[in-house]
């Protein structure tokens, strides 16, 4: 479930492949995979937008070689040399298939590193736009992701109107990590964690401070649900 604290191991195992690349397209036929990060010094300009309702990753570069000692300095591409499409090339087909109206959107888990052997899993973000632009003299690809309600059963269609869903941010994740100690605040425990929404976001509650969001475990959390302690 979203907003659940988990390692760099347990994600591999859920999606049952070795996560070497940020960019994952369809796996196991149903769902997409994106590993972010908007911590200082990441190497790709990710960001939230729209009240943390929308992410906007950048595309990822060419792989370091002898004829590219430098990818920051190349153009991203949509295709390898051999003329297969990168991952970049994946994800910006199957947004512009969207925007036309050609296939339901893109399904994508999309996990946050926050801190080093600390994850978040941001939960699903249907994929509904793409484009290039100019950043630092070359060109890079964006993608834009909306967080979505639900939907974790792909044997299920993504619905016509999805109901929205707001990210915590980051800074929020990592005051609250370090003000609750890595454990839980009921009982203690430093596994199955979760960032919780003291008043729930359904009810008004907010995201984008400190003080709604406290540290829960799995069992506490399933046991407040959506009340209102």
């Amino acid at each position: 479930m979203p907003n659940e604290i988990i390692s760099y191991l347990e994600m591999c195992q859920r999606e049952g492949v070795s996560l070497q690349r940020g960019m994952n397209f369809q796996l196991r036929g149903n769902h997409s995979v994106i590993l972010m990060s908007v911590r200082p010094n990441s190497p790709y300009a990710d960001h939230f937008e729209d009240d943390g309702t929308t992410l906007i990753y950048e595309g990822h570069d060419v792989p370091r070689a002898a004829q590219n000692p430098n990818p920051k300095v190349v153009d991203q591409s949509l295709n390898t040399p051999s003329g297969s499409p990168t991952q970049n090339g994946l994800f910006h087909r199957s947004a512009q298939e969207y925007k036309f109206r050609k296939r339901p959107p893109e399904r994508v888990r999309v996990y946050e590193k926050i801190k080093q052997g600390i994850w978040s899993y941001n939960g699903i973000f249907h994929l509904v736009d793409s484009w290039q632009e100019s950043s630092n003299g070359r060109q890079v690809f964006k993608f834009k992701l909306v967080a979505v309600e639900g939907e974790e059963d792909f044997s299920i269609p993504a619905p016509r109107q999805p109901t929205p869903r707001r990210i915590i941010p980051t800074w929020v994740k990592l005051e609250v990590w370090k003000r609750d100690g890595g454990k839980c605040t009921k009982c203690g425990s430093e596994d199955d964690l979760h960032f919780d929404h003291i008043i729930p976001w359904s009810k008004g509650g907010s995201s984008s401070t400190p003080e709604n969001v406290q540290l829960l475990c799995g069992k506490h959390n399933l046991k407040k649900h959506d009340t209102i302690e």
